[in-house]
């Protein structure tokens, strides 16, 4: 009777461990694929409305099969720079309200060139911050922590960026990761070169742009995008071995600065008559494309394709100065105006695409906009944690509902960016002391130096040739109220006028 009892027991124990294994299959994977610096056109993937030749120079062979898998978002928007994209990304507010307006790296300094007329605000220039009381923080719960107390094996691989030198978020693992691989407060690799231990000496890391964590690829010909891609698959073992939903942020270091040669890929485009750096570019954005491809390899190897979704988006418009780029500055994301750190199209309009299997519709296309900050209600739903409760507030809006029924959201909905910050030394092109709104197809632009305004209608002037303020003074009037309006409800700050010490009006 004895024995029976314990059989009986163990029947019942093995029934409730496979409904906990069925449950936890239940909730889907998730991978964010982020990439860093990569514009709109640097992709075979057309996400305008004609083929362009950027799109025929750039060999995206995985990007276009998730196209094809999955949808494809054509007016999807981050922030002009980074930092602000990725603190938006992990705490679902916009980059007015979290005030992490410029890029991060040494605690309690500011990264911002000098200006003769404005002194920017006092930003949050130690980014995120998972414990209150860090000075020059915002504190907020992030996503990996939310999903983690959900049931998740929250894993990061690459670029971190979210928090300062000897600041706690400097560390992903204080923000909710369960493994941390290559991520640091940098925003760059000090090499992409396993040839040049990606940026350290031959046996100490070096500070601050060094990439840490990866001293077995050291002096090897690995190229930092296939190391990350390796670690990444190695660091998926343990949740797919567990049956344990996992959340995979793979935050590429490439496209962005320093360029350099991946063996694997540069003859095609130096024998297509690219430049030296054009073709060491075009070779990183293959490069990232192959470690999608190895991902999504991966996933159907282990027959988990099927319940993984896929969010792959950039964290800002492509890089447009030059050089490095070569050409003339600028031109890179055509028919996009500027790139990188500018509020015109080319420096915040980036590529985007979603594979959600039984979910979203194969080969779709929408062009609902949305914006980054979107992306962190859009995980918790997804994940089934919507109801977890930050301490922050969310100015993000979930699209689960797009990628259900390619419906569009109500799109009044007016999207803002805030930059009170000088990113270089040129004020050109949008960079520099901007903030923006786009509500449906009108654009505004505010020049804080100035106080000008310009106004565009992104439906019938994508590349923002043609000033319409003069034409149309009373939509100026209106998305210039409707902007301040946004911008007072987010507490954003304004640089100072030196000449009275007086904040720039709202616009």
């Amino acid at each position: 009777m004895k024995y029976l009892f314990r059989k009986a027991g163990i029947v019942f124990f093995l029934i409730i461990a496979v409904q906990l294994s069925l449950y936890a299959q239940s909730k889907p994977n998730i991978i964010v694929f982020l990439v860093d610096d990569m514009g709109w056109q640097d992709t075979s993937v057309p996400f305008w409305t004609k083929t362009t030749p950027f799109n025929q120079r750039y060999h995206t062979p995985n990007m276009e099969r998730l196209a094809k898998e999955g949808m494809k978002f054509t007016n999807a928007y981050a922030t002009p720079v980074c930092s602000p994209s990725r603190i938006s990304l992990m705490t679902g507010m916009n980059a007015a309200r979290h005030k992490v307006t410029n890029w991060t790296l040494q605690k309690d300094a500011s990264v911002d060139a000098p200006d003769s007329l404005l002194t920017p605000p006092q930003w949050n220039v130690n980014g995120l911050s998972p414990v209150a009381g860090i000075a020059n923080t915002v504190h907020a719960s992030a996503l990996p922590l939310l999903l983690k107390q959900s049931g998740y094996y929250t894993i990061h691989c690459g670029k971190a960026h979210f928090g300062a030198i000897s600041t706690p978020a400097e560390d992903p693992i204080k923000i909710g990761f369960d493994v941390n691989i290559a991520g640091h407060a940098a925003g760059g690799p000090g090499s992409f070169l396993g040839e040049e231990n990606y940026g350290n000496e031959k046996d100490k890391p070096k500070e601050p742009w060094g990439v840490p964590g990866l001293q077995v690829y050291h002096g090897t010909n690995t190229f930092l995008t296939e190391a990350l891609t390796i670690e990444a698959l190695k660091a998926l073992k343990k949740p797919v071995a567990d049956n344990k939903p996992f959340f995979l942020y793979m935050s590429h270091y490439a496209v962005h600065v320093p360029y350099a040669a991946d063996k694997r890929f540069i003859q095609k485009y130096l024998d297509a008559g690219l430049p030296q750096k054009e073709a060491e570019y075009a070779a990183l954005v293959e490069g990232m494309d192959k470690s999608l491809g190895d991902i999504m390899d991966y996933l159907k190897e282990k027959n988990i394709d099927k319940n993984t979704v896929i969010l792959f988006m950039s964290d800002n418009g492509g890089f447009s100065q030059a050089p490095p780029r070569s050409g003339k500055p600028h031109t890179q994301n055509l028919p996009l105006k500027a790139g990188k750190g500018s509020v015109y199209e080319g420096g915040i309009r980036v590529p985007m695409l979603v594979k959600w299997p039984g979910t979203t519709k194969a080969g779709s296309v929408t062009d609902q906009y949305l914006i980054i900050e979107d992306f962190f209600p859009t995980i918790l739903e997804i994940a089934g944690a919507k109801n977890n409760k930050p301490p922050q507030q969310i100015d993000g809006i979930s699209f689960v509902g797009s990628l259900k029924s390619n419906k569009k959201n109500n799109n009044t909905r007016p999207l803002i960016w805030h930059f009170p910050n000088k990113w270089i030394a040129k004020d050109e092109f949008g960079i520099n002391y901007r903030s923006a709104i786009r509500q449906g197809d009108w654009k505004l632009i505010y020049n804080m130096k100035t106080q000008a305004k310009e106004l565009y209608n992104l439906k019938t002037d994508i590349g923002e040739q043609y000033d319409l303020s003069d034409k149309y003074p009373g939509k100026v009037d209106q998305l210039s109220l409707l902007l301040s309006q946004k911008l007072k409800s987010y507490d954003a700050q304004m640089p100072t006028l030196k000449s009275n010490q007086q904040p720039v009006p709202w616009p």
